[in-house]
């Protein structure tokens, strides 16, 4: 708020009057000359419209409209973020989506953009404002969590399931012969760890099964508070519900996110 206070074009303009003023009353044939004192020091000429400049600066800062307009002014840089970062992972997301998912993209990307160019060309108020960036924030956290579902589903599909099946009865086989009780237990070992991992992947295929229907909902959600935004229809439930719908996106992406990291080796 100071930077934007000594920035503002009035105080910029008065500090450059003020200084041209002294300037000239400062010359050889202005008013010392005319008193009978000697020039002022350049330094004292250049406190002096100092002085009277940051005095502008404060009155700026204690003003009421000034503190309004430079409110209005970082809600609406931070909505415009929200709205950049949310483009810059619709064109990270694109990259890993296929076809039933990119289409469910766009229309949750076109949705923001009318809540986007509906705040920036509408009225405002405080509550719209906040639906709106709870509404940006809901979309990035869409876009974050079907990013990390498409890739983790991708990587699952290329585990062949069948083959460690296969694996798992020819070491049954195997173990069914087996003599050496050494050799009997590696057995078992192989067939317990491959079995886990087949458990593990029946289970994570469920959890994404759970993700996917969330982003149906996130994209259902998005697209009816862009209705209610545009109709300026507005209450403090619909930030309560938003702000529940971006927390458990959140939960799901680090899930997905800490799964990623440690990728089952087949």
């Amino acid at each position: 708020m100071f930077t934007s206070a000594l920035l503002k074009l009035r105080n910029i303009g008065i500090l450059i009057a003020v200084w041209i003023l002294l300037t000239v009353l400062n010359g050889p044939s202005a008013l010392p000359a005319l008193l009978g004192i000697g020039r002022l020091p350049d330094a004292l000429t250049f406190a002096g419209g100092l002085a009277v400049y940051m005095g502008f600066v404060i009155q700026t800062l204690l003003s009421k409209d000034f503190q309004k307009e430079f409110n209005q002014k970082e809600k609406f840089r931070k909505i415009r973020e929200l709205n950049r970062m949310a483009n810059r992972l619709s064109a990270e997301a694109k990259r890993n989506t296929n076809n039933t998912y990119l289409l469910k993209l766009r229309r949750v990307m076109n949705d923001k953009n009318e809540i986007f160019n509906s705040y920036s060309t509408g009225e405002h108020s405080y509550l719209k404002e906040k639906i709106v960036e709870q509404t940006l924030s809901l979309v990035i956290a869409y876009l974050k969590l079907l990013n990390n579902f498409c890739i983790r589903s991708r990587e699952l599909s290329s585990v062949d399931v069948s083959a460690i099946s296969a694996r798992i009865n020819a070491n049954n086989r195997k173990l069914s012969f087996a003599k050496d009780i050494r050799m009997a237990d590696d057995i078992r070992k192989i067939i317990e760890m491959d079995t886990r991992l087949i458990e593990r992947m029946k289970q994570e295929k469920k959890d994404l099964e759970r993700i996917s229907a969330r982003l149906d909902y996130m994209e259902s959600t998005v697209n009816m508070f862009k209705h209610q935004i545009m109709s300026s229809i507005e209450n403090e439930e619909m930030l309560e519900q938003l702000e529940t719908a971006v927390n458990e996106a959140e939960a799901l992406d680090a899930v997905l996110d800490e799964r990623r990291r440690n990728r089952l080796r087949i």
